[in-house]
């Protein structure tokens, strides 16, 4: 068996998958595109192609320390951070985001995000916008695992769902979005820590490896035809995939941010490539190699950032910790994507799973809080520079424009000329389902 090395992880349908793939039953075909490019020609994609870069801010960000300050509120609710104008007469936002305040005209402050059931720590309601209660036969897909079903990938050595994070202490901070009852095919391609080496030949010619594809065909002939579960159907996609991403250098030079223009690469900076306690890393790096892979072909790709689950200390953690990143690589992220011209194409959002008290408790910090959350949506060529939603006097309810996590859902997919009502997939028992829950493109973006 040729193996593509890298550490294991086991996936919600418990399956393990690694970071790079397994080449266990190549098969003889090309990669298969799900019938479905389709939808890109009716969207009237030509040349460039339609994609999501969705950042995960793990543990959930305080909104009213953010988007939505309450100056006016008591000293116990507002806390220490004041607003700052931005570029668009009108909207304010935290003084310790000044590089977002000079592009809010290509952003959309969302102040009246819900849906979370219960305020659990989990990633799932903002990769799937729907919750983990009542799940169908082999749980929901995410955003990206869907995206990859029904558009395939733009190009053979590129997966179309990519997750930039490792493995984190509490899981789901970890997680890139998992691909329920879609199964292991679909699942994001992690290319994250050494095993970005294992995407290389080296030293086999492409003759030396089309003997051993031919060879290993014929050997797993049998596996194929004694399954009885299907699960070689999805382990030949990831066959095919793994050759296409050893047979070019598409993939892994998109990968390689030294390529990049010094300039660009100063722009976004480093971060800090290591996890934040028990969550995600503070790497700055990721934002460029999302937009990277996006060039590359990738439709979907997930950035977990940080750790933003301040019971204590939340006023110096934000200011010290995690704005000043948050700002710079959303500031780089966004104002790159305008100037290559690709704010049109490359729709960005960046969230949490709920919000934080509207009260700072006795050490300083914010509970947890699901009535109501924030966040930030830029490009798509969604119309910015508007501010959606609001909330009370303290920040504790929605005041105006509830937006749940499945309607921001739908916005996406409507993003990528997909129906989200029109479209079926079926889960494990062959029960046919929507892509979200009876929601529709928000109104005030489309």
């Amino acid at each position: 068996m040729l193996t593509i090395p890298g550490k294991a992880h086991r996936l919600c349908d418990g399956v393990t998958r690694r970071d790079a793939l397994r080449i266990g039953a190549l098969g003889l075909g090309g990669l298969s595109l799900p019938g479905l490019l389709r939808a890109e020609q009716a969207a009237g994609i030509t040349k460039s192609h339609k994609a999501v870069i969705m950042i995960y801010m793990v543990g959930a960000p305080p909104h009213q320390d953010m988007y939505d300050l309450k100056p006016d509120a008591p000293a116990e609710i507002r806390g220490e951070f004041r607003p700052i104008d931005t570029n668009v007469p009108g909207i304010q936002i935290c003084e310790h985001l000044p590089k977002l305040a000079t592009i809010m005209d290509k952003l959309v402050p969302l102040r009246s995000v819900y849906g979370s059931p219960s305020g659990d720590h989990d990633s799932f309601i903002c990769y799937t916008g729907r919750t983990v209660l009542n799940q169908p036969p082999g749980g929901w897909p995410s955003i990206g695992s869907t995206v990859s079903k029904v558009l395939g990938p733009v190009n053979p050595s590129v997966p179309p769902f990519f997750g930039l994070s490792p493995n984190a202490g509490h899981p789901p901070y970890g997680s890139p979005g998992h691909p329920g009852f879609l199964g292991v095919t679909h699942s994001a391609f992690r290319p994250s820590g050494p095993s970005r080496e294992d995407m290389k030949l080296n030293g086999m010619d492409l003759a030396r490896l089309a003997n051993r594809q031919q060879l290993l065909a014929s050997f797993d002939q049998f596996r194929r035809d004694a399954d009885a579960k299907g699960m070689m159907t999805g382990l030949d996609a990831l066959n095919q995939q793994a050759m296409g991403i050893l047979t070019s250098s598409r993939l892994s030079e998109a990968l390689d941010i030294s390529r990049e223009d010094p300039a660009v690469i100063a722009r976004y900076g480093k971060g800090d490539p290591n996890n934040y306690g028990d969550g995600a890393p503070r790497n700055l790096e990721h934002f460029l190699m999302a937009r990277r892979l996006v060039e590359a072909g990738a439709r979907v790709v997930t950035l977990n950032f940080g750790r933003w689950d301040f019971h204590s200390s939340n006023f110096s953690e934000c200011k010290n910790t995690h704005f000043p990143m948050f700002d710079q690589g959303m500031h780089a992220l966004i104002t790159d994507l305008h100037e290559r011209g690709m704010d049109k194409d490359v729709a960005v959002v960046a969230w949490g799973e709920f919000g934080r008290t509207p009260r700072i408790n006795p050490e300083a910090g914010r509970d947890h809080w699901p009535d109501v959350g924030n966040g930030l949506i830029a490009g798509g060529g969604f119309r910015t520079g508007q501010v959606i939603g609001a909330t009370d006097r303290i920040g504790a309810k929605i005041a105006d424009r509830p937006i749940h996590f499945g309607e921001v859902h739908a916005t996406l997919y409507h993003h990528f000329g997909i129906d989200p009502l029109a479209i079926h997939l079926h889960d494990l028992s062959s029960r046919p389902h929507n892509l979200v829950d009876n929601w529709r493109a928000m109104p005030e973006l489309v």
